[in-house]
């Protein structure tokens, strides 16, 4: 597999990383954009690792992390601009990007500038306007959801949110995110609406079920992207292909990154 076509950095190098260790988003992006998304499928790490963690500061080895952004390069027309992602929402412009800055959102207008975002539950929301102009990476967890990062990160990219496509990446399920009552309040404070994404925990009381993929359909359609993709796969329920910290806790982290090809 090679979403970066002729641009690709690295031909020929071995322990490249196929297409079955990678999801490419399914979704009508112009065709001057590209997007991927890493499994634990493909990579150097072992224990709890294992083993594509992308990861430096999740307690791996630093050369096996090394070794997996390697492979992950091979697939690319460019190192990822990574991000020292904290849960917010702070949007910065990838091309701009040299040492990691503390923000968890990226977009940029130029060509092979990979944006990317890490995740082991939060939620990637991937962007790109319907020209194939302008393409982002969110990192959206419940805090950078509920404090506005689709928000910010539409309004970095400029221009009419009603031309941006919008696709959901893997992230914790509803059946697996309990929450407590703050979550659900920072929500409905905003939105009353919103508590259609929580379900009331059968077990335990002032806890809740949070859907992820619908707070992040419901965020983007009030922003006025009504074109959403993706959603729907749990990084909890399948250790097999994904991380996941809520299951885990020691765990790696993958990547969810768009470009632009030309």
């Amino acid at each position: 597999m090679n979403p970066g076509g002729d641009n690709r950095r690295d031909r020929g190098t071995p322990a490249a990383l196929s297409s079955a260790e990678l999801i490419v988003p399914d979704w009508p992006a112009p065709p001057g954009v590209q997007a991927i998304v890493t499994t634990r499928r493909g990579g150097a790490s072992v224990g709890g690792f294992a083993s594509l963690n992308l990861g430096l500061r999740a307690g791996d080895d630093p050369l096996a992390v090394a070794e997996n952004r390697r492979r992950l390069e091979t697939c690319l027309p460019a190192p990822p601009r990574w991000l020292h992602q904290v849960h917010g929402n702070a949007v910065v412009p990838a091309h701009t990007v040299d040492n990691p800055p503390q923000a968890d959102a990226a977009y940029t207008d130029r060509a092979n500038v990979v944006c990317s975002v890490m995740i082991a539950d939060c939620m990637p929301v991937l962007l790109c306007t319907d020209d194939g102009e302008s393409v982002a990476a969110a990192h959206c967890g419940w805090r950078g959801l509920a404090s506005g990062v689709i928000e910010r990160t539409l309004g970095a990219m400029g221009g009419d949110p009603r031309r941006v496509l919008a696709w959901l990446g893997p992230a914790i399920g509803p059946g697996a995110f309990e929450v407590g009552a703050d979550v659900r309040d920072a929500f409905i404070a905003v939105d009353q609406a919103d508590a259609s994404a929580f379900a009331a925990s059968a077990t335990v009381h002032d806890k809740w079920y949070a859907d992820l993929f619908e707070l992040g359909r419901r965020r983007l359609a009030r922003a006025g992207v009504a074109r959403v993709h993706g959603g729907g796969l749990c990084t909890v329920s399948d250790p097999q292909r994904f991380f996941s910290y809520r299951r885990d806790r020691t765990t790696g982290r993958m990547a969810a990154l768009i470009w632009r090809t030309g």
